[in-house]
């Protein structure tokens, strides 16, 4: 006679196995294929996207405008229900093979929540651009899981060719390269505040204070075991600061493998005494990261900056650190 107890069939013993989500990685480009340029943060005079059209032309890409492109509201290109619309009629468009953003400034958060990700998850493209731009890589590279490009947008590119530098010039051609699927290698100078080491793991990051803006957001910055970069712009030294202690007691800072610092332009601190910060860039980064082993590389070639290379956010890189220079390459 068998008890009350219910009798449970043996079952395999299994154990969990954590595993990081599968990459949907956007199709490379090709002669013929369309860049449409869209607005979702700041306003873009129409005139200022010439450029840059001219320029993905002779690289053999088609371009098509939003009409968000010369459209105002104030500092932003439209409405939000513009901007937001405008952005996803980018994204469902099967004709377009990849976005271009027409400038940063702001607004990329007042949208981002009304686009309906579904088609393009399913149908990813190449989504382009930096600064405001972060608010979509991390949203794409953290909560999607589709890489984008951090590079110039159509207001960087220079109306005179002739007056630009070569390492200028190699920067805006990077863009081309990444888009068409080129591995990227890229050097910078050593500086005695770099720290030597070698890592892998995917590249994360942008815009420091856009960074901090969407931590504790389903956009929220994932730092574990990847290759962290950051630049910013107008920015006081306090600020970055506190940016930056965000990062470490948010744990951001713990388990990267790396950290890549770019372009800083700093603003003068309005201190009364004149006494100002009293630290530099290097102490309140060296600061936050003490402790923490990892290779770190100063000055690095990205961020509001004349020259500013293309990086393939989510896409997994090298850093190489050492005494002669600091290199980070593409591994895909």
């Amino acid at each position: 006679m068998q008890s009350g107890i219910p009798f449970l069939a043996a079952v395999p013993a299994f154990t969990t196995k954590t595993t990081a989500p599968k990459k949907h990685i956007p199709p490379y480009l090709k002669k013929g294929d369309v860049i449409g340029i869209t607005c979702p943060s700041g306003y873009l005079p129409a005139d200022d996207v010439k450029a840059a059209v001219k320029k993905m032309e002779d690289w053999g890409f088609r371009i098509v405008l939003g009409k968000t492109v010369g459209l105002k509201d104030f500092t932003l290109a439209g409405t939000d229900e513009e901007r937001a619309a405008d952005l996803q009629q980018m994204i469902d468009d099967k004709s377009v093979n990849a976005i271009m953003l027409g400038r940063g400034g702001y607004g990329a958060i007042r949208v981002i929540d009304q686009i309906d990700w579904s088609r393009f998850a399913k149908h990813p493209k190449w989504i382009m651009g930096f600064s405001d731009a972060t608010v979509l890589h991390l949203h794409l590279n953290n909560h999607l899981h589709i890489p984008s490009i951090h590079c110039k947008m159509c207001n960087s590119f220079p109306d005179d060719e002739s007056m630009v530098s070569p390492d200028q010039a190699d920067s805006i051609d990077s863009i081309r390269r990444s888009l068409t699927g080129e591995k990227m290698n890229y050097e910078a100078c050593t500086l005695l505040e770099n720290r030597k080491g070698v890592a892998e793991g995917d590249l994360v990051g942008g815009n420091l204070s856009i960074i901090e803006m969407m931590c504790g957001s389903a956009s929220e910055i994932d730092t574990k075991n990847k290759i962290l970069f950051i630049e910013d712009v107008g920015e006081y030294m306090y600020k970055l600061d506190g940016m930056l202690w965000n990062l470490k007691r948010s744990g951001k800072l713990s388990k990267l493998k790396g950290l890549v610092v770019g372009g800083f332009r700093i603003k003068e601190d309005e201190d009364e005494d004149g006494d100002g910060f009293g630290k530099t860039l290097y102490d309140i980064v060296m600061e936050k990261i003490n402790g923490y082993s990892y290779p770190v590389c100063f000055d690095f070639p990205v961020g509001h900056i004349r020259v500013n290379y293309a990086l393939k956010c989510g896409m997994p890189h090298r850093l190489e650190v050492n005494d002669s220079n600091a290199r980070l390459i593409s591994l895909k």
